[in-house]
């Protein structure tokens, strides 16, 4: 029983027994959760793909609102600088003002 006694207080028989019995139970775990396990990994999937959806159509949406707004701004701009040139041909069809 001695020798007995010393392979138990060896790492490598301790590491070696352990990798066994990890090889083994593995492959029964994998077989024994894989009914319960498929059904949630679904349900994981399922949820990230509806974000993914509703994360499409809000940046979608996004994107309109700022077309929309660069489309205002620019209209805006067209029109500030119409008045613009307006006020200038108006100063220069009067003429210089004062007299001499």
């Amino acid at each position: 029983m001695p020798q007995l006694t010393n392979l138990t207080k060896s790492k490598a028989v301790r590491n070696t027994a352990i990798g066994i019995g990890v090889a083994v139970l593995v492959p029964v775990a994998v077989t024994f959760l894989a009914p319960y396990v498929r059904p949630a990994a679904r349900s994981v999937v399922k949820a990230g793909l509806l974000a993914l959806e509703k994360g499409k159509e809000t940046a979608a949406e996004l994107g309109e609102m700022m077309d929309d707004l660069v489309a205002e701004v620019r209209d805006e701009l067209r029109e500030e600088r119409e008045a613009a040139l307006a006020a200038m041909h108006r100063d220069t069809e009067d003429g210089p003002r004062g007299g001499a």
